[in-house]
């Protein structure tokens, strides 16, 4: 029989594991997963694990949900794939016109992709080939300070990790950063928005798009910030000539209370990627959002050369499109959203008694995502490491992001669920 332990071993002998220094692993045990159903991760031991970061982000409905399992299953017996050059298929044409009713009314044309960053970087060379198409030479992106839109090099270059900075700056595309709004208040947003004004006057005519996370800054501590700054934002660079890239891949689908992060300052961007949560955390899938003007500059007979130039093999997938399917069907049969929004404020009554450890530095929410900042520590001590073993001691994953300990639960959480989720946290952080 298979335990714990021999799959570990195994693993560790060929497998090399994302964001992780595999040198942790002579002393930090890996979890292996044999099933999972729900808000629980089993391991082949029988221990489970509440999911409370949605394995990373992308689970929505639970795992092995049935309904989701029902409709891939179904879609496998049919048509696995096909490339979607010259081709088509009924999940992909239907997700379109879902994405297309559900986004921002501007955002009319659905552009396939497979993972969010590669979205990010279709996003980009959209908005670069857009003005060129058009007769303008802008090859500077603008983003936010403490940004995060992905790993490949497009996706690097337009975030704002130092380390990633500092290890691949050579291979970089241009790019600068704004000030992100320091917190929640609209006071923050004027300010930041008064320095986002000076670049575009500086610099519009230079800067193809802004991209930005809206809302909250996932990988950057699940910073977050008031919607008055997309408000702005999108009124200057509408004044400048500025595409506004809206990176709703962590966002998206209902986390921060609405459908999408755009929908709190009723804002239509030029672009809009979309991942994680978009299969409800099934298969990889992602989009490009954008408007007929970006799509019709493209538009053309092939010898004028201003033909969109990026592919995917898995481009469109069709199972990736039905578990994407089902997952907006929950959405409409289940009012998802109204539910989130009492599990969100039961979550906000649970978080109180974190204000009163001396311990931590703020507690922050936005809709179905909550944060809480450590201080006190230093990087070195690796304080978000110990809260992650305490979480799986006691059957919950927390996978915290430096000193800040996150929750982002599946929405099928119940309220007892939610208990034993932060009251783990809680004692964890109690006993640093």
């Amino acid at each position: 029989m298979v335990d714990n332990t021999t799959m570990m071993h195994r693993d560790l002998a060929h497998i090399w594991h994302p964001c992780t220094q595999m040198k942790d692993h002579e002393t930090l045990p890996l979890v292996p997963i044999r099933s999972a159903e729900g808000v629980y991760l089993y391991d082949f031991e029988g221990n489970a694990y509440i999911d409370a970061i949605s394995s990373w982000w992308v689970n929505l409905f639970g795992h092995a949900n049935p309904y989701i399992n029902e409709r891939v299953k179904a879609q496998l017996d049919t048509l696995e794939h096909v490339l979607l050059a010259g081709f088509t298929h009924e999940p992909a044409v239907v997700l379109a016109e879902k994405l297309v009713a559900v986004t921002p009314e501007e955002l009319q044309k659905v552009f396939y992709v497979d993972n969010g960053s590669s979205a990010v970087e279709a996003a980009l060379k959209m908005s670069y080939h857009y003005h060129r198409n058009r007769g303008s030479e802008k090859s500077l992106f603008l983003s936010l300070t403490n940004s995060y839109h992905g790993e490949t090099l497009g996706a690097l270059s337009v975030g704002d990790v130092a380390l990633y900075k500092e290890t691949y700056e050579p291979l970089l595309i241009a790019n600068r950063q704004v000030p992100v709004p320091e917190d929640q208040s609209p006071e923050a947003s004027g300010r930041a928005l008064k320095r986002l004004e000076r670049v575009l006057e500086e610099e519009g005519d230079k800067i193809a798009a802004l991209i930005l996370e809206p809302l909250i800054q996932g990988a950057g501590g699940m910073h977050m910030y008031h919607s008055d700054y997309l408000k702005g934002a999108r009124v200057l660079t509408k004044r400048y000539g500025v595409h506004l890239i809206a990176d709703e891949i962590m966002t998206g689908f209902g986390r921060t209370g609405k459908m999408f992060a755009c929908d709190h300052a009723d804002i239509s961007p030029d672009f809009m990627t979309l991942s994680k949560g978009l299969t409800g955390g099934y298969l990889p899938l992602s989009v490009v959002m954008t408007t007929d003007e970006i799509y019709a500059a493209f538009y053309c007979d092939y010898t004028e050369y201003k033909a969109f130039l990026h592919s995917h093999s898995y481009t469109g997938n069709p199972l990736a499109c039905s578990a994407a399917l089902a997952s907006l069907e929950i959405f409409e049969r289940d009012d998802v959203l109204c539910k989130n929004e009492k599990k969100s404020a039961y979550m906000a009554q649970k978080l109180r008694r974190f204000e009163n450890l001396e311990n931590v530095k703020e507690v922050r929410q936005q809709g179905m995502v909550a944060a809480v900042e450590l201080k006190g520590y230093e990087p070195q001590e690796r304080i978000g490491l110990q809260v992650y073993r305490y979480g799986l001691e006691h059957g919950v994953l927390l996978r915290p992001l430096g000193n800040v300990i996150y929750f982002m639960p599946p929405y099928i959480i119940t309220e007892r669920q939610i208990d034993r989720m932060i009251d783990t946290a809680y004692d964890a952080i109690v006993s640093l």
